[in-house]
């Protein structure tokens, strides 16, 4: 492959002295193919996401004037000038593969001419990666049409009364499988080592060189003609025999490869050069279809010229149960293709004419697609769920099958998990919606635009549903997106900048153009899209670099490689990543959980809190959340009494089964303040800091400390401060206590003076609601 700058291509089949010229700009973004390395694509190759400028030239300026360029598929790859429209831009964008441009004359422009021209990938092993992820599609999708049981009769004949991009589908599927090194290999074993079997056959030979006779031999040697006679003393004379034939029919075992099996496989070549004869010499087939399918027909035609099938005569019956044909290295093979062969031929994918149609080689779709099935083989495993979903893959329509799997369609794989002590809905969604503009922020959704992400796999407790696990904050989103063009993780993540390259990035987002969209996509995942706790690349390199939020696997960002490759393990970083989460989610003490619990119970009451008054924002300096602070209140039947509390700072409760005792609770051990009602008072003033949790005081040891007309023989005390500097921030604060819902449910029904004494606990913030 020659690397250029500018190219002249001769169009002297239109009109004699015509040239389009193309440059670009940089040298080596043209590639002249002269040597025809790769004889299936056109000789002039471009590459995506560069722009060249072209031009018609002729000697005769007037002549060149007359021409125009354009592409009918991609209307936004050729720009000409508005003035000149002989003159423009190519732009290739994200377009890979054979690129049909049209050529027209405005004297007569209902006459066309094609002009091709390849685009190549920026990843240099596409083709490669192309053919083998093409592949292995094939191989699922075949495999879940097994598995589906769907009605398909397995015919040789194939129906081709349908469109072009059709036809190139189905071929390409089919190609795909007979191309394929495997493939190649099994042919290859079975001409090198085919099975054989003994047999006879019969032939007139010369009764001297047979040394042992079978009875057929004996009856022929008596009874066939060209007969010598015996002399007298010969001892079958004497037996009453007088001659004997000369020539005599006998039967030779000899090793023969006119097998069942053998005729098998060469049926099976048979079928396949039909087929791909057929394709093209199909009407609506195109040249770069046609080219395609001759060069595969030229590949079974070479494997049928071998020596081997010349003596293998024509099958009259199939006996696919031969354990040969499942066993032996090579046949097996080849069975396998052949019972997948009239399924892929008869496949159609809704979503495939996106990834090839045309001659088109949308990698980085295909890629994607490819992903699907490698997450979905990931998942499975893992989770060892076997989803009943997956049947819906395969559609029999019309005597077609359909694969369901296209972009922007929903396409959902849900199962369970109950191998541990937790139990798990497990969801896989490939090209999910997540919807914008949602002001219920309980249900599933985005907060601004909606999203989708190429696949998101969801995680919540079984006990759930999932609009429940969604408002109680209980369902985790983990999402992945696929990148093809992504070489080096470093391009989108954890790549240092300096100074200029950050002002350089700003003036390119003022021009529209962002180096790190795909970083931000990751980040717009996470943040835009409810109960998401991940977002991540795949793309086809070497790194992995997963980001923690915290000190957990989730929430995080990151990216997996996984590339296509036939003789490695392709997803094992990204099962290590999800066999992690599996164990973070059966960690029921998480952060995350944690987290999730405390934002349900913060985000669930629908008029938030409002305190406009000073309060103190840090309690023995922990920030403090007014709503799960809580504060004590408590009684002081007179003046001695609340003197007593304060020179002692102590502060007591009565601890037995009569009203106005103390009740253990989550929110009377956990208070953080005093507020002393005192008798007579409809207002409250004076408010303390509780310290060292409680303590039990004996009577004796109370009187001893000055506090009298005591009743009982122990009591619950706290320890307060009265001046500390939380304290202080309450300075001249007044509260009307009996406002307060949790006063009124204690005196309800009660005798107001009884129960006054009766302690109960609310939250500060409930408490500066009814502050004066």
């Amino acid at each position: 492959m020659e690397k250029v700058q500018s190219i002249e291509i001769n169009l002297s089949h239109i009109a004699e002295g015509l040239y389009l010229l193309i440059d670009a700009q940089k040298k080596g973004e043209i590639e002249v193919d002269s040597t025809n390395y790769y004889e299936h694509e056109p000789i002039y190759q471009l590459k995506e996401g560069c722009f060249y400028d072209f031009e018609f030239y002729h000697k005769n300026d007037n002549l060149a004037k007359n021409y125009r360029l354009f592409c009918s598929d991609q209307s936004n790859i050729v720009k000409n000038r508005k003035r000149k429209e002989y003159i423009g831009v190519l732009a290739p964008n994200i377009f890979v593969g054979t690129l049909t441009l049209q050529i027209l004359s405005t004297e007569n422009p209902s006459q066309k001419w094609s002009l091709q021209l390849e685009v190549q990938s920026t990843k240099t092993s596409y083709r490669q990666d192309y053919q083998y992820m093409l592949n292995d599609i094939t191989s699922k999708c075949t495999d879940l049409i097994i598995q589906a049981n769907s009605p398909v009769s397995h015919s040789f004949e194939t129906d081709f009364s349908t469109d072009n991009k059709t036809l190139y589908q189905r071929f390409a599927f089919v190609s795909s499988i007979i191309n394929s090194d495997d493939f190649e290999d099994a042919i290859q074993r079975i001409v090198t080592t085919p099975t054989t079997n003994w047999t006879e056959e019969t032939e007139i030979t010369d009764a001297r060189k047979i040394k042992r006779f079978k009875n057929s031999e004996l009856k022929s040697l008596i009874n066939s003609d060209n007969r010598l006679k015996l002399n007298g003393s010969h001892p079958l004379y004497k037996k009453g025999i007088k001659s004997v034939a000369t020539k005599i029919e006998s039967n030779r075992k000899f090793e023969s490869v006119d097998t069942s099996e053998n005729r098998f496989i060469k049926h099976a070549l048979e079928t396949f050069l039909k087929f791909c004869m057929d394709i093209a010499n199909h009407p609506n087939a195109g040249e770069r279809l046609k080219e395609e399918a001759e060069i595969v027909s030229e590949k079974l035609e070479t494997h049928l010229q071998h020596d081997l099938f010349k003596e293998v005569s024509r099958p009259t019956t199939l006996k696919l149960n031969s354990p040969i044909l499942q066993k032996k290295e090579g046949y097996r093979e080849v069975l396998n293709v052949w019972l997948k062969f009239d399924l892929a031929a008869q496949l159609i994918w809704n979503g495939g004419d996106e990834v090839y149609s045309g001659g088109k080689k949308d990698i980085a779709t295909l890629y994607e697609y490819w992903l699907f099935f490698k997450l979905l083989d990931v998942l499975t495993h893992i989770f060892e769920i076997e989803p009943k979903e997956l049947d819906k893959l395969i559609v029999p329509s019309n005597d077609k099958l359909s694969l369901q799997l296209k972009q922007g369609k929903v396409t959902a794989l849900q199962g369970t998990y109950t191998k541990a002590h937790r139990d798990l809905n497990v969801r896989f969604n490939y090209n999910r919606s997540f919807s914008g503009g949602t002001k219920d922020i309980s249900k599933t959704g985005s907060w601004t635009t909606t999203l989708r992400p190429d696949y998101t796999l969801s995680i919540w407790p079984i006990k759930l549903d999932e609009n429940e696990a969604e408002a109680t904050e209980q369902i985790v989103h983990i999402h992945f997106d696929a990148k093809y063009k992504v070489a080096n993780i470093n391009q989108i993540i954890g790549e240092e900048k300096s100074d200029r390259t950050l002002d350089e990035e700003k003036k390119q987002n003022l021009k529209g153009i962002y180096k790190n969209a795909d970083l931000l996509k990751m980040h717009a995942y996470k943040d835009a899209i409810r109960r998401t706790s991940g977002a991540y690349v795949l793309y086809p390199g070497d790194t992995e670099k997963p980001l923690r939020g915290f000190h957990e696997i989730l929430p995080g960002l990151g990216a997996f490689p996984i590339k296509p490759s036939e003789n490695t393990n392709e997803t094992i970083h990204l099962e290590n990543f999800i066999n992690e989460v599996l164990k973070h989610f059966l960690n029921t003490a998480s952060q995350r959980d944690n987290l999730a619990n405390k934002q349900y119970q913060i985000y669930k009451n629908d008029t938030p809190n409002e305190i406009s008054e000073r309060i103190p924002e840090y309690f023995n300096e922990e920030k403090l959340i007014p709503d799960e602070t809580y504060v004590l209140v408590g009684f002081s039947k007179n003046n001695a009494r609340t003197d007593w509390y304060k020179k002692n700072k102590l502060y007591n409760f009565r601890m037995d089964d009569e009203k106005g005792s103390l009740r253990f609770t989550n929110e009377i051990v956990n208070a953080k303040f005093l507020l002393l009602r005192e008798s007579g008072n409809s207002k409250a003033a004076q408010i303390f800091k509780l310290e060292k949790g409680v303590r039990v005081f004996s009577k004796q040891r109370l009187e001893e400390l000055g506090l009298l007309d005591l009743t009982k023989d122990n009591y619950l005390v706290y320890d307060i401060e009265i001046e500390s500097k939380e304290v202080l921030e309450f300075k001249g604060s007044i509260w009307n206590f009996k406002e307060l819902k949790q006063y009124k449910e204690t005196i309800k029904g009660k005798n107001i003076r009884i129960a006054a004494g009766i302690p109960f606990t609310t939250t500060l913030t409930e408490l500066m609601k009814v502050k004066d």
